[in-house]
């Protein structure tokens, strides 16, 4: 009786189950298993068909060591003939397994281990199937981070093309395989599993439909291999799509609701513009000169300006934004830029107060260091529309700041703020201007994704005259010659920069590395006076040293942290970075911006470490290269991916699980256009048939960035 009773509890279950359902009540799963795929965020019966595999393997194929050609996908059998652990500095190792195949030995490479024990499951002699892409090292071929499989004679005989999963704990590939495909066949029965893309669009852009595409993802054919190793099958190219296609609609949707709101039309003669343009002892480059018409364009319009200029280091974003606000004030309204730090704010200040205090512009400066009387006074200003143009840090969005009417808002690298602080600031005037600066190039394809609501202008020309910085890259063994030309430098009345990486998890070590530099720079040039600034001191101490190296007081500051962005010391014409294979090329190229600010030839060294990898020497190499940050910013997303690209800046945006922003650039332009297409076409997604489609995005719609 007992036993007819939980068969028809299965039985009812079965019928029940719903693309909601908690994974624990899957046939085979279970409390245990559950739990460890929650700490995978796989959930549900929906979440674990759409945990995509890692990877492929092709049964069949098979690759002879003679025709092994650099950059291919490649699978080989051999022997493990051994192992070791080399340490990479500090606290860097490399795992290498040498594999004995039937042409020659090759070397598998681990910087990082795919999970703990997999090395240690790796034993000598032990009969193994390889594969990953060839790269060669010094002549002799090698794989980085390759899958690495037992040898099982009769499994690799199959014709097949297995999916690899991201490995558990104490879970085959092979039960997580038997589970997906559980969930698959329960889950096709089920009424709520729905595919959101409407027939229109799947037809036009000859994508299959959802099922069918997460199907083939889990169980492909095996003749579609080749297809499948470079990302083309067309399972993997609907769901790509399907990725960047609801973040392209939420932009969409997010910039076409910008539209809709009124903000001041902002039309005059632009006679303070021409007196401003007047006093300047240069001309505008054809890139600045099309930035402003722009910006002219959009503010003359009754909807809000909500634009990004990105330009490389020096190249003139701050007087673009001068012209800007120069056409508000004119047409009697207010303007605030908001700076990331007091030091930034500061020097922003300073400078538009010499652009336009002869125009008769009144400006303010508000920051945490703003003494209380002045900021009562300030404030008052502000408030009666005396002060038309106030610059400042997060002191600006506080709650007793009141603008008489703001309608310009410009943001000094906004990736340093949280969405809240943006909108915050846009609250204090009633939907003002909205115009964005960065100095971070960022390459098209990243811009399009995680900038789409914003329209974006590109300062990509250098004012005439201003010289390359020379770039060299050296070694730990040749640091005596980076000593003396600095010396060099030095007596010549420049100043420089020595920075050291820094690492959270080893700050200590990077500290007292500096510190001990430090203290034999101070012997070696005694009569030289130099600084030490790190992460452990106080801000105002912080602040206190940048402000003696900007005004000349320090002739060489010694940092653990990076320079900030954008702090501008004409004189200083050396920078100098230690183990600079712990940079990525946009933060190497972010540091060398620090210097070439001023009439002086500038230089910036580059110090290697021992141990580096092959990539650390290309993005040397493309240093050495290239001073244009666009360029760098492509080669340095094709080298760290966007996830490691963009840091933590991101960190509200869905992470993509198939789609990749360099590979499958075509497919993000499609989507881009489907998207405007759609919302052009459907702004509300009133229509019936995008009923579904509005459904999905209401449940997406919390996991994106808000603001």
């Amino acid at each position: 009786m007992l036993q007819l009773l939980e068969n028809k509890k299965s039985v009812s279950l079965k019928k029940t189950l719903t693309v909601s359902t908690p994974l624990r009540y899957l046939k085979g799963v279970g409390p245990r298993i559950a739990d460890l795929f929650a700490k995978r965020n796989v959930h549900t019966l929906q979440d674990l068909v759409h945990w995509y595999p890692r990877g492929w393997r092709d049964q069949k194929m098979a690759h002879e060591f003679s025709h092994l050609s650099d950059g291919a996908y490649v699978i080989m059998y051999g022997t493990v003939k051994s192992k070791k652990i080399l340490r990479l500095g500090a606290r860097k190792r490399m795992y290498e397994v040498m594999i004995q195949t039937a042409g020659g030995v090759i070397a598998c490479k681990y910087f990082h281990l795919p999970y703990r024990g997999y090395f240690d499951g790796i034993h000598l002699d032990q009969e193994v199937k390889i594969s990953g892409r060839i790269s060669y090292y010094r002549q002799y071929p090698e794989l980085h981070h390759p899958d690495i499989f037992p040898f099982n004679e009769k499994e690799s005989q199959e014709d097949q093309l297995i999916p690899l999963y991201t490995e558990m704990e104490n879970i085959s590939q092979h039960k997580i395989r038997k589970l997906i495909h559980l969930a698959l066949e329960t889950l096709k029965a089920s009424p709520d599993f729905y595919d959101p893309l409407p027939e229109w669009l799947r037809d036009k852009y000859r994508l299959v439909p959802l099922l069918e595409a997460i199907q083939n993802l889990h169980q492909p054919d095996a003749s579609l291999s080749q297809e499948y190793f470079t990302f083309c099958a067309p399972a993997q190219r609907r769901l790509i799509f399907e990725e960047f296609f609801f973040l392209q609609l939420y932009m969409t949707q997010k910039k076409a609701s910008f539209k809709k709101e009124k903000s001041i039309c902002i039309v005059n003669k632009n006679l303070l513009s021409a007196k401003l343009m007047k006093s300047l002892n240069f001309t505008l480059t054809n890139a600045q000169k099309k930035v402003v018409q722009e910006i002219t364009q959009d503010l003359s319009y009754s909807s809000p300006m909500h634009r990004l200029v990105q330009g490389d280091v020096g190249s003139g974003k701050t007087i673009v934004a001068a012209l800007a606000a120069c056409q508000v004030i004119e047409a009697g309204y207010q303007c605030a830029l908001m700076a990331p730090t007091e030091i930034l704010a500061e020097q922003h200040y300073h400078h538009l107060r010499n652009l336009l205090n002869p125009l008769e512009v009144e400006l303010a400066l508000l920051t945490g260091k703003t003494k209380a009387k002045e900021k009562k006074l300030i404030l008052e200003q502000l408030a009666s529309g005396e002060i038309m143009f106030c610059i400042g840090t997060h002191a600006l969005i506080q709650e007793a700041v009141k603008f008489h009417h703001l309608a310009l808002v410009i943001v000094d690298e906004q990736h340093r703020f949280g969405a809240h602080q943006r909108s915050l600031l846009k609250e204090k005037g009633s939907y003002p201007h909205f115009l964005v600066m960065t100095a971070t190039p960022i390459p098209r394809s990243l811009a399009m994704t995680f900038y789409g609501d914003l329209d974006i202008s590109i300062i990509d020309e250098m004012p005439p005259g201003r010289q390359k910085i020379i770039t060299r890259k050296t070694y730990l063994s040749r640091k005596s010659h980076v000593l003396h030309f600095l010396e060099e430098q030095i007596k010549k009345g420049r100043q420089a920069y020595i920075v050291y990486p820094l690492v959270e998890e080893s700050e200590h070590i990077d500290l007292k590395n500096a510190t001990q530099e430090y203290e034999k720079l101070k012997q070696t040039f005694p009569n030289f006076k130099i600084a030490l600034l790190h992460g452990r001191m106080r801000i105002d101490e912080k602040q206190q040293i940048m402000s003696n190296f900007v005004a000349g007081d320090t002739q060489v500051l010694v940092s653990t942290t990076v320079i900030e962005v954008g702090v501008d010391v004409p004189n200083a014409s050396v920078m100098v970075v230690e183990n600079a294979e712990r940079f990525g090329l946009s933060q190497l190229h972010q540091l060398r911006g620090r210097v070439g600010r001023g009439v002086h030839q500038s230089y910036c060294v580059l110090i290697l470490g021992k141990g580096f990898s092959k990539e650390a020497s290309l993005r040397m190499a493309m240093m050495e290269k290239t001073n244009d940050g666009f360029k760098v910013a492509e080669v340095d997303l094709e080298l760290r991916g966007p996830g490691e690209f963009l840091g933590s800046r991101q960190s509200g945006l869905p992470e993509f699980k198939l789609a990749n922003l360099v590979r499958d650039s075509q497919i993000l332009k499609e989507a881009k256009t489907a998207a405007t297409e759609l919302i052009t076409m459907d702004p509300l997604l009133k229509n019936p048939e995008h009923a579904l489609l509005k459904k999905e995005m209401q449940k997406l719609s919390q996991v994106f960035l808000p603001g």
